[in-house]
């Protein structure tokens, strides 16, 4: 290949990119809910029977992955209903409005954001409070992330991303990353500076959904 691969990182809107590895992971967290009809041939996919052909029966509860959530979801038809997962429920939402800073959102997640940007597909009433919750809580925690990616130089950071979500995770990578090169340019080791990876490549997402 001519060109070097560049990892795609985490997004956030209704849909994921599967362009992202981040993404696709986390497509595959689950998603309390119910069947709210017969489910023929999904018993043994959603660990609910012993062979291929076994169906989920209505009013089973189970966990579904959020790409199958997703894809049998219906407004018009009543297929399954899904329910929040605890972090998104109002206790928690009180909790981060509060200070969001304390919270270990890589144990709650760890796709916290993303996860949570997806969950607007589905109808549900708290939904306005939910996008709400998430973008006060980016807002509240980003200054840190970046002071903090800005503040460890050569320095072990593991404690320090430790409660961080996978998108925050990127951020204070790049961070790093951008830290870590002015320091090289200022010490004559480097002859430019230039954007992070992370960076690029959002703007090219961006200007493909402003395209498409």
């Amino acid at each position: 290949m001519s060109e070097a691969y560049f990892p795609v990182g985490p997004g956030l809107g209704l849909e994921e990119s599967f362009l992202s590895l981040d993404d696709i992971l986390m497509s595959q967290e689950k998603l309390p809910g119910r069947a709210e009809t017969r489910l023929p041939r999904l018993g043994f996919a959603l660990g609910q029977g012993t062979g291929a052909g076994d169906a989920i029966t209505e009013g089973s509860k189970l966990e579904f992955p959020l790409w199958l959530a997703k894809g049998l979801h219906d407004s018009k038809r009543r297929i399954i209903s899904v329910q929040l997962p605890n972090i998104y429920k109002e206790a928690w939402r009180t909790v981060l409005s509060a200070d969001a800073s304390v919270v270990d959102l890589h144990k709650m997640g760890p796709y916290y954001y993303g996860f949570g940007s997806q969950l607007l597909n589905f109808d549900n009433p708290e939904n306005p409070e939910i996008a709400q919750a998430i973008l006060q809580t980016f807002i509240s925690r980003f200054r840190r992330i970046m002071d903090s990616s800005q503040n460890a130089y050569n320095e072990d950071t593991s404690a320090l991303v430790a409660r961080l979500d996978e998108l925050e995770r990127a951020l204070f990578q790049a961070g790093q990353k951008e830290l870590n090169d002015f320091q090289s340019w200022e010490k004559g080791q480097a002859s430019q500076i230039t954007a992070s990876n992370l960076v690029q490549n959002y703007g090219k997402r961006k200007f493909t959904e402003v395209d498409g």
